[in-house]
Parts: structure tokens; C-alpha cells; sequence
């Protein structure tokens, strides 16, 4: 089975995550979207809410799983028995962040993998901090999120 796992903290999930997440499941088996658990970071939604959002988007897709983990990445993808990392970029910046990450990942796992998709056009300028700025300030986030998480937000 070709297992990937999809890390990040989802605070909140985005239309780019979502796209993301649809277009791996043709090239995985199983996807897990893992939310990193960080607690130098000061989220906007609490673990158990953002877990509820992925679970409420991706219900119609059997083969995504959404899941917690503290610690590295490369040590949860290990104990998932996954080969794969599935990663989104939107721009310049994220390929060098990500090609970084995904360089030392190997180093520390030879046998862990990243697969890097290229954000489609619409959805690069969108990213959870902006959405979490809008909302913050009482703007409207609805043409930027899933609209299963509408109800949570």
C-alpha cells in the first residue's frame, strides 16, 4: 500500500490544503492528514476543532484518515509505516522551504520520500494566516475554505 502523510497545523484548513489532499489520493492509496501538535505555536482553533474541520471535509474520501502527532515528522511517518510525505507549494518560498525540510527528512528516514504538488493558481495566494488575519478582523473567508468548515468558523 502507498501511504503518504500530509503534516501541517490546518489552523484552518484552506481550499489549497483541500486541493492538495483531492489530487494525492490519485497517486496514494491511503493519505493521512496528520496535524502537528506545537506548542510554541499559538493557534486560533483549538486540536479537537481542527480535527473536526478535516474530518467534516474529507467524510466523502475513504482513503484520507486525520490524525494528531507531537514530535518530528520523519518519527510519526515511521510509525504510520509511510514511505511518503505529500506536500504543497504556492510559490518560490515554500519550494525552498519544502526542499529543505524534504532533504532533511531523508537524511533522517532514507526510505521517507516527499511529493511535492504545485498549488493550482487560485488557490497560491491563500494561506491559513491570511484566512486567520480576515477572520480576525470580520471578513468574509467563505471563497477561501472548504464549505464544510463554514459552520465551524
Amino acid at each position: 500500500m502507498k501511504r503518504a502523510v500530509f503534516p501541517g497545523s490546518f489552523d484552518p484548513i484552506t481550499l489549497g490544503h483541500e486541493d492538495i489532499v483531492i489530487r494525492g489520493t490519485e497517486l496514494f492509496d491511503e493519505i493521512i492528514v496528520a496535524i502537528g501538535v506545537n506548542s510554541a505555536k499559538n493557534s486560533m482553533y483549538s486540536l479537537e476543532m481542527r480535527k473536526q474541520m478535516l474530518e467534516d471535509t474529507f467524510k466523502y474520501l475513504p482513503q484520507v484518515k486525520i490524525e494528531t502527532f507531537e514530535g518530528l515528522t520523519v518519527d510519526y511517518c515511521k510509525q504510520v509505516e509511510a514511505n511518503w510525505l505529500l506536500r504543497g507549494v504556492r510559490n518560490a518560498n515554500d519550494y525552498s522551504y519544502e526542499s529543505t525540510i524534504a532533504q532533511m527528512n531523508k537524511l533522517q528516514n532514507n526510505g521517507l520520500d516527499t511529493c511535492i504538488l504545485f498549488t493550482d493558481p487560485e488557490f497560491a495566494p491563500v494561506s491559513s494566516t491570511v484566512i486567520r488575519d480576515i477572520l480576525q478582523n470580520g471578513g468574509d473567508v467563505s471563497e477561501f475554505v472548504p464549505q464544510a468548515i463554514l459552520q465551524h468558523l
